[in-house]
């Protein structure tokens, strides 16, 4: 049963809309550039070692950073950072709209997801500190998660539309609106949260993390262009070695960047399990997707978008209704197994794809998968931000982002070295009659190759060419499809048996009336000034004496109190699983 907590008022609600914008767009911008990649090439020429990074490095470094910047607003504060990190986040857009050379490009993007690791933390982290009511922060954080996944489809659209009517830069360019929106209704409408209690913020453990998940990403995204070669093992060994250095650092400090405490509790190591392989299955599975749409039955970016729109339907139903509703009424391990169960019926839809048709599969297999992971994106984010202590919120929102995106590089390497081999296979033989050695050897690498190579060949050897590459593309997905769907079985038996204590609230709830101090309490901002040197660091009593009082700081702020306010000065929470 949920426990009875202050209901959230309109200034949350609509500070909500804000969070939920700033999610949309960064999730937008990790697919956005996907369509634009041919412009890009035609424009700049990059070689294909820049090619690489100019894909990946946004990711790489978001990835990396999540973590630190998650701990890092819980100290200097939620709303600060995602400040700092929309206004940097605007102007690295426009920086890389108007890239001139593959570097300058390479530069920008590794800029922007920096600024993109700010964002992500602060906007569920906050969402924690907005919503205290149970059933509320559930609907929100759907809401949150339906805006994510349903950023990344919006973005194909939005991005194909665009490129058919101005430059590649455009993609970029529609992010600044957004952030100046942003960086206007951030102070009317979202609170200032951080933890009061917190120590020195240990550059150490930054470094180690960011040394951590870097490496390993990128030595797992490298697995899917090269196979099992010395560079990218070094990278996952490399990474595996600083993550343990990481971890034993953790276990001494006074205050971690991340408390490894909180994989002692179920409900967060099963929430955090969920979150890694349910990105693994989507995100790894929506590369073959978008070839598919284009390049097998021949769509236009645009409408190949469109075509995708269902599934951002389906998205936004499962994460912002179904899951919230289901929640209430079951056990957590019957509605993420349930979830994980659509998502896999949805895979062996889309392994029953042709090769010269299937756009009906498509569309209801991926709007079955989408929808039915969605649901458990939304509760892995609600049991992760809700299990762990409010002030560390955004360390463990950043950990959550983190194992998205390492469960996307994993999903993308392991699915997409799956389906590599499959359509080598298939394409194993000799040339065919007409077709040169050189574009068969060319179009045996990729299906986007195979399709360049026939613009270059007789009517007659670029359509043999290009139709047993497609077959070999289809074969590729079906066993990707089929995979996938073994990946999302997995993780629902793991569910189940992990989550089966876990009932229809959330564990480690403190419940209306319990002790004090077991909210966040508003942060003062660090730069007014307060009688008695009382500022960023002050005492704990006075943050609350000043909110209760009239609801305004010195500065002339507005500070918003939200659950019911203490009649104690706040104390630290205790752990929920010390």
């Amino acid at each position: 049963m949920a426990t009875a907590q202050a209901k959230a008022g309109r200034r949350e609600w609509i500070g909500l809309a804000v969070l939920v914008m700033v999610t949309l767009i960064i999730s937008m911008d990790m697919t956005v550039l996907s369509y634009a990649l041919p412009f890009i090439t035609a424009d700049l020429e990059p070689t294909s070692s820049q090619l690489l990074w100019i894909t990946d490095v946004y990711a790489f470094v978001l990835a990396g950073l999540l973590i630190p910047m998650g701990t890092l607003g819980d100290r200097i504060g939620r709303r600060r950072l995602l400040m700092i990190g929309a206004a940097v986040f605007g102007a690295a857009s426009v920086a890389t709209a108007l890239s001139t050379s593959p570097g300058m490009l390479i530069g920008t993007r590794a800029v922007m997801g920096a600024a993109g690791a700010t964002l992500m933390p602060s906007t569920m982290s906050l969402i924690r500190n907005m919503f205290h009511d149970e059933n509320e922060r559930r609907a929100a954080i759907g809401m949150w998660a339906a805006g994510f996944s349903a950023g990344g489809v919006i973005g194909l659209v939005a991005g194909g539309a665009l490129l058919q009517y101005f430059s590649w830069g455009t993609v970029f360019e529609i992010n600044v609106p957004i952030m100046l929106l942003l960086l206007i209704l951030a102070p009317l409408l979202l609170p200032e949260f951080r933890n009061p209690a917190a120590g020195r913020l240990d550059l150490l453990s930054t470094v180690l993390a960011f040394v951590a998940v870097l490496p390993m990403i990128w030595g797992i995204k490298q697995f899917a262009e090269d196979g099992m070669t010395w560079p990218p093992v070094a990278g996952v060994l490399a990474g595996l070695l600083f993550l343990t250095v990481f971890v034993l650092r953790q276990r001494r400090l006074a205050d971690p960047v991340i408390d490894v405490r909180l994989f002692r509790a179920p409900a967060f190591s099963a929430a955090v399990v969920m979150n890694v392989l349910a990105n693994f299955a989507l995100v790894g599975f929506m590369f073959f997707i978008s070839q598919y749409l284009q390049l097998v039955l021949g769509l236009r970016p645009f409408t190949a978008g469109l075509w995708s729109l269902p599934a951002a339907g389906a998205a936004g139903v499962g994460a912002a209704v179904l899951a919230p509703m289901l929640a209430q009424r079951f056990r957590r391990a019957y509605v993420a197994a349930g979830g994980l169960l659509v998502g896999a019926a949805g895979c062996l839809v889309l392994a029953q794809v042709g090769d010269d048709s299937g756009l009906a599969m498509v569309v209801v297999g991926q709007a079955l998968m989408t929808g039915g992971i969605a649901m458990v994106l939304t509760l892995s984010a609600e049991l992760i931000v809700s299990t762990a202590p409010p002030e560390r919120a955004g360390a463990a929102a950043g950990l959550s982002e983190t194992g998205s995106q390492f469960g996307a590089a994993l999903g993308v390497a392991i699915l997409g070295s799956i389906g590599t081999y499959v359509y080598r296979q298939q394409l194993s033989g000799g040339a065919p009659e007409g077709v040169p050695a050189d574009s068969w050897a060319t179009a045996r690498e990729t299906l986007g190759g195979a399709v360049e190579e026939s613009r270059t060949l007789s009517a007659t050897a670029a359509d043999t060419l290009v139709t047993l590459a497609r077959a070999a593309f289809a074969d590729e997905l079906r066993v990707a499809a089929l995979a996938a769907a073994g990946i999302l079985v997995v993780t629902a038996v793991l569910a189940a048996v992990l989550l089966r204590n876990v009932g229809a609230s959330v564990p480690g709830q403190v419940p209306s009336g319990g002790p004090a101090g077991a909210d966040d309490t508003p942060a003062v901002d660090p730069d007014a000034a307060a009688p008695d040197g009382a500022g960023a660091g002050g005492d704990p009593a006075t943050h609350a004496a000043q909110a209760a009082s009239g609801g305004h700081l010195d500065t002339g702020s507005p500070v918003v109190r939200i659950g019911p306010e203490s009649t104690t000065p706040p104390a630290r929470p205790a752990h929920p699983v010390a």
